[in-house]
């Protein structure tokens, strides 16, 4: 079954490029395109639930309502609905806004096309929170210096988590991506991808970012 996926960009010609860009994917639809947020949030309305976007391209600096304010409005109307933030933008501003907004993940837009339906891939199938490796060290920053409003404070030991598990987080920590990740540990992309899922349930998690922060808490990485 396709995934499908919405575009929301202020420039047309960002968004049509990005749509034929994806379209190289049989696994990807875009079913929606969208010249800001309230252009998104009225195409929206008139959707059933069913035919709801997995996952949403989300530009942030648009005019009329930005990224960042429409993915904090949409997360109360469309919780299931993911928001991967795509911009040419890396500012720690930004990030921490984007974040505490609800975005579940953050690429710039020079990343290679098959890089973003990877990482659409992973929002989609792992609920990962996919991240160019330059925003991930300054998350892992920001996360250092400030809790977020997102992070998880369960109680956590070490003792849940496999040595393969403990390894993989680490490499999740500096910010490879499941293919990096791989490619280091000599193991298939598919046992990666069990791993990670692993790592979710044994921390009560569900994205990279609040298991690093457990990890990070705990002094695991």
């Amino acid at each position: 079954m396709n995934l499908k996926i919405a575009i929301v960009d202020d420039n047309r010609r960002n968004r049509y490029s990005l749509a034929e860009q994806l379209r190289i994917s049989a696994g990807i639809a875009v079913i929606l395109q969208a010249g800001d947020g309230g252009d998104y949030l009225e195409q929206m309305k008139v959707l059933e639930p069913e035919q709801y976007p997995d996952v949403v391209l989300m530009d942030i600096e648009m005019p009329g309502m930005n990224g960042i304010d429409t993915v904090r409005n949409s997360k109360t109307l469309y919780p299931s609905v993911k928001y991967l933030m795509l911009t040419v933008f890396d500012d720690d501003d930004k990030i921490f806004e984007a974040i505490r907004a609800g975005a579940n993940g953050y690429l710039l837009k020079d990343e290679k096309p098959m890089a973003i339906i990877e990482c659409i891939q992973q929002l989609a199938e792992l609920d990962a929170a996919p991240m160019s490796p330059s925003i991930a060290r300054k998350t892992l920053a920001l996360l250092s210096q400030a809790t977020l409003v997102t992070s998880v404070d369960k109680p956590a030991s070490v003792q849940l988590l496999s040595e393969r598990e403990l390894e993989v987080l680490k490499q999740m920590a500096i910010g490879k991506d499941y293919k990096q990740i791989a490619a280091t540990l000599f193991l298939s992309t598919h046992t990666i991808r069990k791993h990670i899922a692993n790592i979710y349930e044994k921390l009560h998690v569900t994205s990279k970012i609040q298991a690093v922060n457990i990890a990070q808490k705990n002094n695991w990485v």
